[in-house]
């Protein structure tokens, strides 16, 4: 008889132990960065996540004999991206769990169980309804600092996963880059050509543009085009755009570190969302804004006290892909980098595969770091 038990997360006590277990998982490591509790608990209200509109959700606990919370995992069935790519996935995502691999067997039977039920036949994550949500596992570099916007776990998990029969799918890799003290002169004379041969124009939105101007919609519309080939990807709702631009547009230093690239008549062709490092502040907020996480966040994103920024997403137009419009965001956010103080620069995850997104960080001797990767097996 297992010493072990799972249950469906079926009351307030449930989630309150479901958002507060990374808290025992992760005790005393200095690598970890916690998610806030609020945005997890957002997640399965279908009154705050547009994302449930077209996605179903699940999430279990185990608890060993004591009746102590063990491990989590929650299960996604995200409708549209599953006709969009014309498979049947159950994903996973929120997997944290002790070392003991029948907990993870628990957790990861119950939601290919739960996917069989809904006529699915394969599970892959980690990965959340949007590329918004964090997606894979790591891998390797466990003794780097993590980031507000990708996973942390510890080395036992991938291993878990390929004692249960998982294998991999995707992988992502971020890309770390030394901040230069000059726009190198290739970048400088290539966005100058691309502005003289195209038309185009590089600068910074208003609040009110981004809000009132519909920008905010035109860069998730933007993005919606320049995903659309990459891995898992499901085009973003205008309920979820609504949501996102209210949600993280504030966090975002616009006037300074969002660069948008402008065509003759006024639409974007790309955009560089970026912001320093929250690591640190999220450290310090343990997972809550009240009553003093809230502080360490302002801190962070009103005094730019860390030496990272992070490069949240690029995107260019598909039509302007390859064309050099990348030069112009590096030859506009090179000296703000110097002025705030960054020296480095690092992405979220990139895929692998993604020859264009990788090719252009060559010039800056990149260091490819914190290898991330979606597993998945048949059900």
């Amino acid at each position: 008889m297992s010493k072990y038990a799972i249950k469906k997360v079926d009351s307030k006590h449930d989630m309150r132990d479901f958002v507060r277990l990374p808290r025992k998982i992760y005790a005393g490591n200095p690598y970890y960065v916690p998610d806030l509790e609020s945005d997890v608990r957002d997640t399965f209200d279908p009154r705050k996540n547009p994302g449930l509109e077209f996605s179903s959700i699940v999430a279990y606990l185990v608890y060993d004999s004591d009746r102590e919370p063990v491990g989590r995992i929650a299960g996604i069935i995200n409708r549209k991206a599953n006709e969009t790519w014309h498979v049947k996935t159950v994903r996973f995502t929120f997997l944290e769990m002790i070392d003991d691999i029948e907990v993870t067997r628990l957790l990861l039977g119950a939601v290919e169980q739960w996917g069989k039920e809904q006529g699915m036949t394969q599970i892959q994550g980690p990965l959340g309804i949007s590329d918004f949500d964090k997606e894979g596992m790591l891998v390797d570099d466990f003794d780097q600092l993590g980031s507000a916007i990708a996973t942390y776990n510890l080395p036992y998990y991938p291993k878990h996963m390929e004692q249960l029969g998982f294998g991999k799918v995707a992988d992502w890799v971020s890309v770390r880059i030394n901040v230069p003290a000059e726009v190198p002169k290739r970048f400088a004379h290539a966005a100058q050509m691309v502005q003289r041969i195209y038309g185009v124009t590089v600068r910074k939105l208003t609040g009110d543009e981004i809000t009132r101007g519909g920008y905010g919609h035109k860069i998730f519309r933007l993005l919606n085009e320049a995903y659309k080939p990459l891995f898992g990807f499901s085009q973003f709702s205008d309920a979820q755009i609504d949501y996102l631009v209210k949600k993280f547009m504030p966090l975002v230093d616009y006037k300074r570190m969002m660069p948008v690239v402008l065509d003759r008549e006024g639409n974007i062709v790309g955009v560089a969302i970026t912001m320093g490092s929250l690591s640190r502040a999220m450290q310090k907020a343990n997972g809550r804004l009240l009553p003093f996480g809230w502080f360490h966040l302002l801190r962070a994103l009103k005094t730019h006290r860390e030496d990272k920024a992070e490069l949240l997403l690029v995107a260019v137009r598909p039509d302007f892909q390859g064309l050099g419009v990348n030069a112009l965001f590096f030859t506009d956010l090179i000296p703000v980098y110097n002025q705030l103080g960054y020296k480095v620069a690092e992405t979220g995850p990139q895929l692998e595969n993604n020859v264009k997104e990788l090719g252009q960080w060559k010039l800056f001797d990149p260091q490819y770091v914190c290898r991330r990767r979606c597993f998945g097996k048949d059900i």
